[in-house]
């Protein structure tokens, strides 16, 4: 897996919309954020658009995505929110010049669909908080630029009680588990063969969580697994009869027979502490009442 080159001073980042539209007056912290570490931020020219939910059309949103994965001079992609509609661009998207030049994608949630598709012309990306929450969790904000800068060297998650102790390396893979679900059967399935996989979702019903996790069991994914990382499961929903389950309990229902680490509340997804990981890079994970996340 390539890892694109860590930024420095003077680089140059740009933000697009590929899901979501975002107002000038939402983006407007994430740029001065960038600034103050002294990097340049250039805006898709189709970034204020609207056209229903969505940043524009998805002719717009794709030429904005394009633009910025041709353009030589920016050495960072920033999603500026999730929601939905980034694989409405996908299929479109020439990824011949971004193999020449790899540069940094970063996001999350929606952006799950874009990680899938450049790890598998294999690049690394970023996993990390975007400008449109940049302003809920100082932390979270300052991981997502060490990271671009290189100096994101470990994470540690709190206790949880219900972690399989263990330790493994691998290549760490993952996103949005709605996303990895729907994209399943697709040019952009996840391949989650000897690596370690993190997942991480919101507002779903805990009978929808027991059914992708049963997807991903049934076709393999969690089988082959080094490891499993599961990050924020936030407001989950239930049934007015109960499912009897939480999403903890779901998920090691489904991995069950298998003899692999598995961390529960790691500091990423849906929540305001959303720390940055890096996807298509090995890690080490060691997993007790508590886990530490290694890159290597």
């Amino acid at each position: 897996m390539v890892l694109p080159s860590y930024l420095k001073k003077g680089d140059t980042v740009a933000i697009i919309a590929t899901a979501r539209k975002v107002s000038k007056e939402e983006i407007q912290p994430a740029v001065a954020f960038f600034e103050s570490y002294g990097l340049s931020v250039v805006l898709g020219k189709n970034l204020f658009e609207s056209s229903n939910q969505y940043a524009g059309t998805d002719a717009q949103r794709t030429e904005d995505l394009q633009w910025a994965l041709n353009d030589k001079t920016i050495k960072a992609i920033i999603i500026a929110r999730g929601g939905y509609g980034s694989v409405r661009t996908i299929e479109q998207i020439d990824f011949t010049e971004f193999k020449k030049h790899p540069k940094w994608m970063v996001g999350y949630s929606d952006v799950t669909v874009l990680h899938n598709a450049i790890h598998k012309i294999g690049v690394a990306t970023l996993h990390a908080t975007m400008p449109l929450n940049f302003t809920k969790n100082e932390e979270a904000t300052k991981s997502m630029v060490d990271a671009l800068f290189g100096k994101l060297i470990q994470i540690e998650s709190e206790e949880n009680y219900s972690n399989i102790s263990g330790i493994s390396k691998g290549q760490l893979v993952g996103g949005n588990l709605s996303l990895i679900y729907s994209l399943s059967g697709t040019p952009f399935d996840i391949d989650t063969r000897d690596k370690i996989l993190f997942i991480e979702d919101l507002d779903e019903y805990l009978y929808h969580i027991d059914r992708m996790m049963m997807q991903l069991k049934l076709s393999g994914k969690l089988k082959g697994l080094k490891g499993l990382i599961v990050g924020g499961m936030t407001d989950m929903k239930d049934n007015a009869i109960p499912f009897g389950k939480f999403p903890e309990d779901i998920i090691l229902d489904a991995v069950k027979e298998y003899n692999y680490p598995v961390c529960f509340d790691f500091p990423a997804g849906h929540i305001d502490r959303n720390l940055a990981i890096y996807f298509g890079r090995e890690v080490e994970l060691n997993v007790a009442d508590n886990a530490v996340l290694k890159f290597l």
